[in-house]
């Protein structure tokens, strides 16, 4: 196996490297510059534990880097943080060796926000098919979809019938792809995912002097857990994975828990995998990892 690091904070393709330039940000959404403020060193930052106050921050990130006029999410579901989410693109973008024409990419739980389809095919002009088990998210990201010209034609949605199900019913017999991608639901309960949020407000109680109880800390059950976690969901997306192992050349998941990486790897091995890489995201203190395996000999 190869393992792949990266040192620095973001990838360096990723345009939201170093600070916000909320001067730049503010000109492209004025709704945004009532939510600033002036963080200990006198420099200007929004309230991260403000919901309201992220999603502007969001929309103004997309519109300025993605060309995104209309995106928003319903109360209640996950807020994605950009930077870190462009990283993973631009981290697999790297499996490609440089291939750019008719690129075509499975996201699996693509949720309400449909953010990775957005920023692959911005990016790189990919064409994405996004699947998702819950209606009110496909809902949601079709009406992103249809409401910006830019995404159109470069972004498909489907419906995952079978909750069982990973891949099957969504890759249809012709179908082929360069890439998948999925970030795993962590938790294994609904009460993992809440004290996790508990542990969450109370870290930036320590920072700020008073937090909001429910801000910012959005998501539904498909999004934050599933049973088994995140160790068991990756079984079953490598077991899966086989299935298909003509149809895909490379398979790629996030893997929040590092102590999930060895027993997914093992049991790829041994389901037959040519190759395993292991990407290192740097992002700030926090260090995140993309899982990439392929059954082909040549990727």
């Amino acid at each position: 196996m190869k393992k792949i690091k990266k040192k620095g904070e973001l990838h360096p393709k990723n345009p939201h490297k170093g600070k916000y330039n909320f001067k730049l940000l503010v000109k492209n959404l004025p709704e945004l510059k009532k939510y600033l403020k002036k963080n200990p060193r006198g420099e200007e930052t929004i309230d991260f534990s403000d919901n309201k106050g992220v999603i502007l921050l969001n929309k103004a990130l997309l519109k300025t880097y993605y060309d995104i006029d209309n995106w928003d999410i319903p109360k209640g579901f996950l807020c994605p943080p950009i930077p870190g989410r462009a990283d993973y693109i631009h981290y697999i973008a790297g499996l490609l060796k440089g291939k750019r024409k008719g690129v075509k990419v499975l996201d699996i739980g693509t949720g309400a926000n449909c953010i990775y389809p957005i920023i692959g095919s911005q990016s790189y002009n990919w064409d994405f098919v996004a699947s998702e088990i819950d209606p009110k998210s496909i809902e949601n990201a079709k009406k992103i979809v249809n409401s910006n010209k830019v995404l159109k034609n470069k972004i498909t949605l489907k419906l995952q019938k079978n909750r069982e199900n990973i891949f099957e019913g969504i890759i249809e017999k012709n179908d082929k792809f360069d890439l998948t991608m999925c970030n795993p639901p962590f938790h294994a309960s609904l009460e993992d995912a809440l004290k996790a949020n508990k542990r969450k407000v109370n870290n930036l109680n320590k920072e700020n002097k008073k937090v909001k109880k429910g801000l910012n800390f959005g998501g539904q059950k498909a999004e934050l857990w599933c049973p088994g976690g995140e160790r068991l969901f990756l079984k079953k997306m490598a077991e899966e994975s086989l299935r298909f192992s003509s149809q895909v050349t490379w398979f790629t998941s996030l893997i929040s828990n590092k102590d999930n990486i060895k027993p997914t790897q093992k049991l790829l091995y041994k389901l037959g995998a040519k190759d395993i890489k292991i990407l290192e995201m740097s992002q700030g203190q926090k260090i995140s990892r993309i899982l990439a395996w392929t059954f082909k000999t040549e990727s």
